[in-house]
């Protein structure tokens, strides 16, 4: 057993992060198909240690305390970057996004179910490999895992969701790019290059990742605070929700104080957020904690999986992919915008907000930017999406074929 301290496991993920790029930047294919550095290199890690694992029985154990602080930074800059005024502008399509996403989440419970009973299974682990683990993501299968072992009697529920996640973070990061790429096909380029040529005068965004951006040490200390601030309020709201009707997600509850902590600002004091700092920290958070969370992947977890459990899964990946491109695509317009949106969908679908980030930062940083996603999805994916989510199992769990 190798075990990591906190500093030894970032350079471990600085160093992931540097691999994937490499990788990315020499080919072809990685470039292509749009696959995020972090995941390229995360990936690349996990399947290496998993090799040592089986055949020398070497392993490696990564400090995860940075990931979580991590996490909170990026979403913390999400909610911080929101203009109220922007998502008032943007209202009628993120509430068309919404239902999309709706319809995903009883298409994989439905999916999920359905493929359990068929299967042999207890449909209840028909809903741990569909919206509980994939949409919900680790935080969400780890809590309905526990409520099934205590309160229904399903052995290793938690463990079963928590794989389920798993799989869902690598193949959210994988096919987000292809769909995009083959949707992109699809689209009149000269939109994307219009689009492409305006982002000289126009505010920089998270779809700009490799961008340079001229911040001073002021400027980062005082986007520095402002995340802290959002990390701490949020925290303790998250803490006293706890138990509660109102429950959410810590998150939630910082990207929520990021918006309300910009926007008062602003209105009360007529403080304008420095947009390029709080960028800045955003990306190297939402980097780090991607490097971080795939070079820690167990894959002998997926590995153990049943098969059954593992078809279940394979058919909500290829239902996440024609979802994509044939139903969000379509309905949010068809065009280049849409295309990003599939991309963080497939994202957020299977895996997680980050990875849905990611996914549309390498389809823009390829294609050109897309303002639009990059407002509708950090909001219906980080917040919307969890009580959408908990309503939907909840109508599931009362049907009455558990009985």
């Amino acid at each position: 057993m190798i075990a990591l301290d906190t500093l030894e496991t970032l350079v471990a993920a600085s160093l992931v992060l540097l691999l994937g790029r490499k990788l990315v930047s020499s080919s072809t294919f990685l470039k292509t198909y749009s696959i995020p550095e972090p995941v390229v290199g995360g990936l690349l890690v996990a399947l290496v240690l998993f090799a040592l694992r089986g055949l020398g029985d070497v392993q490696v154990q990564f400090d995860g305390g940075l990931q979580g602080p991590l996490m909170l930074a990026f979403f913390a800059t999400i909610g911080l970057n929101a203009n109220l005024a922007s998502l008032k502008a943007g209202g009628r399509t993120l509430m068309l996004f919404l239902v999309v996403v709706l319809g995903l989440l009883i298409l994989q419970d439905t999916i999920g179910i359905g493929m359990a009973k068929m299967l042999g299974l207890d449909p209840l682990i028909g809903l741990l490999g569909a919206s509980i683990s994939l949409s919900g993501g680790h935080g969400t299968g780890a809590a309905w895992g526990r409520v099934f072992a205590e309160r229904h009697g399903l052995a290793a529920a938690t463990e079963i969701a928590i794989a389920c996640a798993t799989f869902g973070l690598v193949l959210g990061g994988l096919i987000g790019g292809p769909v995009a790429g083959f949707l992109v096909k699809r689209v009149k380029l000269p939109m994307v290059k219009n689009a492409q040529e305006e982002q000289q005068d126009a505010p920089l965004s998270f779809e700009q990742p490799k961008a340079v951006q001229l911040i001073t040490a002021q400027s980062f200390i005082e986007a520095l605070a402002l995340i802290a601030v959002s990390l701490t309020v949020g925290t303790m709201i998250a803490n006293r929700l706890n138990g509660t009707v109102f429950e959410l997600p810590t998150f939630v509850s910082v990207l929520f104080v990021g918006v309300l902590l910009s926007n008062g600002l602003s209105l009360v004091v007529g403080y304008k957020i420095f947009e390029r700092a709080i960028l800045v920290i955003g990306n190297v958070s939402l980097s780090l904690f991607l490097a971080m969370a795939l070079m820690s992947l167990r894959l002998w977890d997926l590995a153990s999986l049943a098969l059954p459990v593992l078809l279940i899964l394979a058919v909500q990946t290829v239902a996440m992919a024609l979802y994509a491109a044939f139903v969000t695509f379509r309905v949010m317009g068809s065009n280049y915008d849409a295309a990003v949106l599939a991309a963080g969908h497939c994202g957020f679908g299977l895996g997680a907000t980050p990875t849905a980030i990611a996914n549309m930062q390498a389809v823009t940083d390829r294609f050109g930017p897309s303002r639009l996603a990059f407002l509708v999805v950090p909001m219906v994916s980080a917040f919307f999406i969890d009580i959408a989510n908990a309503i939907v199992i909840k109508l599931f769990l009362a049907l009455p074929i558990y009985n």
